[in-house]
């Protein structure tokens, strides 16, 4: 038995190389750690990170880090530990963090501006060596915040930009999570869409490629569940390049002839980069609460070809409960009053859908029908309406919300033949009293039998 001794300057490198299983401590604490577990990244950027630093950037008091750390060390080894503080302990580790940042983003703009990958990537090799997932989507983020990129540029060489890192990023482990975890259910789903690649190219039977189809599914569930929340937690990235690609691959499958080499890259380009940048950064930026939202909403958009487990459970938080509906609860209505239970089973049981739109363009309702015409989730709520479509068609949304704030419409309607339904498709703008405008109405409706309806019924056809 030996005492080991821990100061507000111990290496954290250090500490790791000794007792490994502090990993798993620290990152108990903090998500963010488990870049820790990266040794490239430890023994280049962390060669100098002390515990001050892990205490900031986890936002861990410094004493409580250190007892946590001297109870794991001495419940797993028969070492005693000592504290000392010393006054002395920061190493500029986030500083270096921060010089990399800016490193990764002169190479993806010099690459924008034309420069040659191959020299790119011998560059990235001598200067960094190695990256985290979490450092390449930081990095895509700062770009379009600060103006530098926008989102369309960055969308047309994001395969490009994973080239530079692909070696470095193909070495990280994947992220494992808990049956029924939503990220468990996703890689389940890139499993399944990798073993029908494989037997299409086998044989290109028609069947196999159509069930291939069915990765939309997983592609919408991202839309509608995953990337809200990583917009909240500032990260739209992924959400305005990513959602541009499924819409690619959708306009492959929806060809007359299919170019089947095209879609299966496209679909293994986009596994890739689930798995090696959005999974990881989203486990990195998502708490449980988040991802109990996430889970939540993804029953109503269903899964392509799995099940999800049910070992992780979600705790539904208290800021998701909705409130309990009394019957003596009545709203004054124009016309009456109603319960809100009530109202709730009138929207749920109108022949049509309905979406509103508030006056800052924010999605506050939609009506929950059983059969829906369009996939919607309770992730959208909340959410900026033009994050909900996708970028070829957000320039239609604006001009329909531009057209009804200035007055100068009330209304818009398109329709559109889905499969074997006729959508009818209307926009309303909802305005008070004194005409200001507070918000938009959404109306779909499936008028396919409307459509074939002739002459007169007069009497009940109801058949015994």
């Amino acid at each position: 038995m030996s005492t080991i001794k821990l100061t507000e300057s111990t290496k954290i490198n250090d500490l790791i190389e000794e007792f490994p299983f502090v990993i798993d401590t620290l990152i108990k604490l903090d998500p963010k750690l488990k870049r820790l577990k990266n040794p490239f990244l430890r023994k280049t950027v962390g060669r100098r990170a002390t515990l001050t630093d892990v205490s900031q950037m986890s936002g861990t008091a410094l004493p409580q880090l250190l007892q946590v750390i001297t109870a794991n060390i001495e419940k797993s080894t028969p070492n005693k530990v000592l504290i000392e503080f010393t006054g002395e302990g920061v190493s500029g580790w986030q500083s270096e963090l921060s010089r990399r940042q800016e490193m990764l983003k002169a190479l993806i703009l010099e690459l924008h501006e034309g420069g040659d990958l191959d020299d790119l990537q011998k560059r990235f090799n001598e200067l960094l060596g190695d990256v985290d997932a979490s450092e390449i989507a930081a990095m895509e983020q700062a770009l379009i915040d600060e103006g530098s990129l926008t989102a369309e540029q960055i969308t047309k060489l994001c395969d490009l930009h994973v080239g530079i890192f692909e070696h470095s990023l193909d070495q990280h482990e994947l992220p494992e999570t808990i049956p029924g975890h939503p990220v468990h259910t996703y890689m389940q789903e890139n499993r399944v869409a990798k073993t029908l690649i494989s037997e299409i190219h086998q044989s290109s039977n028609p069947e196999i490629i159509k069930k291939l189809q069915e990765i939309e599914i997983h592609y919408t569930r991202l839309e509608n569940q995953l990337f809200p929340r990583l917009e909240d937690a500032g990260f739209t990235g992924p959400s305005q390049v990513m959602w541009t690609k499924h819409d690619e691959i959708r306009e492959l499958f929806r060809q007359e002839k299919i170019d089947v080499e095209e879609v299966i890259k496209q679909i293994e380009d986009l596994i890739f980069k689930e798995e090696t940048i959005l999974f990881p950064t989203a486990l990195d930026l998502l708490g449980s609460k988040e991802w109990t939202e996430v889970r939540n909403g993804e029953e109503e958009i269903g899964y392509a070809w799995v099940t999800p487990g049910a070992e992780w459970v979600p705790i539904t938080p208290e800021t998701i409960h909705r409130p309990e509906i009394k019957e003596r609860d009545l709203l004054e209505l124009r016309t009456g009053q109603l319960s809100l239970s009530q109202v709730s089973l009138l929207l749920t049981h109108l022949p049509i859908e309905i979406s509103f739109i508030d006056g800052n363009d924010i999605v506050r309702f939609y009506s929950d029908t059983p059969e829906r015409i369009f996939p919607r989730s309770p992730g959208v709520i909340g959410r900026k309406v033009q994050n909900c479509h996708p970028k070829k068609s957000v320039h239609i949304v604006t001009r329909i919300l531009e057209a009804f704030k200035n007055g100068q419409k009330d209304s818009a309607e398109f329709w559109i033949q889905s499969k074997e339904k006729f959508i009818h498709i209307r926009y309303f703008a909802v305005r008070d009293e004194d005409r200001n405008y507070r918000g938009t109405l959404e109306v779909t409706q499936d008028i396919t039998t409307i459509q074939k309806l002739q002459g007169e019924q007069r009497l009940l056809s109801w058949k015994d």
